[in-house]
């Protein structure tokens, strides 16, 4: 069994779903400590003028050493100004109406606990692609205590019952084959390949949130670049 373990992102790029697709069970961490500059409430878009700009979920303020889970939405959160900005950015894009009330469905969410909130998001992407891998919230697997970084990584894979992991490429310095394989684990890395479609800009601007790109294609479109584009290392 194929098992991929990932932190939750807001409406993601297209990569973060071709792992997803590629593993039987796919484990989302709540419990790992909040990045504030990482990608976790935020992502990157097209505006109406081709510019890349940021859509982000904004937080109430908290600790900075507060878990996933233990962090929420801000109450000043205007989701009607959010979906307005969406829309006007994407309100020509060939597949508006569909991708567009997806989104709406993902940001009119009533959970205010930020890991609901985008873990509900990554379930909602993943019905609309038909991806139909088991999703699985870390906190749940009864797992090792006080693990990290690597060794948090194998346990939760002994306790899936797991005989591969597949991790996205980023981490081809940090994990080693040989090391997963005393623990009868095969390590694989997942290398998107950028596939370019009709953008609104001159130049093809890769790796942008999902949100981009099931706007800008259809259904079976995207499936096509999850299912095929990206190479097993």
């Amino acid at each position: 069994m194929r098992v991929g373990i990932m932190q939750p992102y807001f409406l993601p790029y297209v990569g973060y779903f071709q792992l997803i697709n590629s593993v039987d069970s796919f484990v989302v961490y709540d419990d790992i400590k909040y990045t504030k500059k990482g990608w976790i409430n935020r992502n990157r878009i097209l505006d109406n003028k081709g510019e890349v700009t940021l859509i982000s979920l904004p937080l109430k303020k908290d600790s900075d050493s507060l878990t996933i889970i233990k962090r929420s939405l801000s109450d000043d959160f205007d989701k009607h100004k959010l979906l307005r900005k969406i829309e006007a950015f994407y309100k020509g894009a060939p597949n508006f109406k569909d991708a567009f009330q997806l989104v709406t469905g993902i940001i009119e969410f009533s959970a205010t606990n930020l890991f609901e909130f985008i873990f509900n998001s990554i379930k909602e992407v993943c019905n609309y692609l038909k991806i139909n891998t088991r999703l699985i919230v870390s906190s749940t697997i009864n797992r090792g205590q006080n693990l990290k970084g690597v060794e948090m990584v194998k346990d939760i894979c002994l306790r899936l019952n797991a005989s591969e992991y597949i991790n996205p490429i980023g981490g081809i310095d940090l994990y080693d084959k040989e090391d997963f394989l005393q623990s009868n684990l095969k390590l694989n890395f997942l290398n998107p390949v950028e596939t370019t479609y009709v953008q609104n800009c001159e130049h093809f601007e890769p790796w942008l949130s999902i949100l981009d790109v099931i706007m800008m294609n259809d259904v079976s479109e995207v499936k096509k670049m999850i299912a095929n584009s990206y190479t097993l290392i």
